[in-house]
C-alpha cells in the first residue's frame, strides 16, 4: 500500500505543476507523505486513509490562508500604468480616433472615458484603463 501514497505525492505533484501559481494540489504532499510512512510502519488502511483526510484538511484550512495571502499582489508592466498621470501630447478624439498621452516617458495612444470629451495638448489626465494598447483617460 505504500505505493499508493507514492502514486498520490506524484499526482499532487503533477497538478500543481499544472496550475502554476495557484496552490492547488500541494496540501496532499504532506499528507500522502504520512500515510506513505504509515503503511511502510503496517498501519492499517483503515487508519492511513482517515489520517491522510484530517491531514489535507488541516493543510488546506491552515497552511493556505497563512502562504496565501489576498490583496498582496504588486501591479507591474502596464497594470502598473492605471491611476498614474500622463500628459496629453496629441489632442484626444475619441471620434476621430486620435489622441497620444505621455507617461512615465513612454508616448501611449489614448482614448477619454467618454466619447463626449475631448482633451487638449498639455492636459494632464489619470489614466483609468488600458483596452488593447489604448490608455483610457479621464481629467
Amino acid at each position: 500500500m505504500p505505493y499508493f501514497w507514492i502514486v498520490v505525492m506524484v499526482a499532487a505533484v503533477a497538478i500543481e505543476v499544472a496550475t502554476p501559481g495557484a496552490l492547488v494540489a500541494i496540501w496532499f504532499l504532506p499528507s500522502a507523505l504520512v500515510s506513505m510512512i504509515l503503511a511502510f510502519l503496517k498501519v492499517p488502511l483503515y487508519v492511513q486513509i482517515p489520517v491522510f483526510i484530517v491531514l489535507s484538511l488541516a493543510c488546506v484550512f491552515f497552511a493556505r490562508p497563512w502562504l496565501v495571502r489576498p490583496g498582496k499582489n504588486t501591479a507591474t508592466n502596464i497594470d502598473a500604468i492605471i491611476g498614474e498621470k500622463g500628459i496629453v501630447i496629441e489632442k484626444i478624439e475619441n471620434i476621430a480616433g486620435a489622441g497620444q498621452v505621455k507617461v512615465h516617458g513612454q508616448y501611449w495612444s489614448a482614448r477619454s472615458v467618454a466619447d463626449d470629451c475631448e482633451y487638449e495638448e498639455g492636459d494632464i489626465v489619470e489614466i483609468v484603463a488600458v483596452e488593447g494598447v489604448k490608455l483610457i483617460c479621464k481629467k
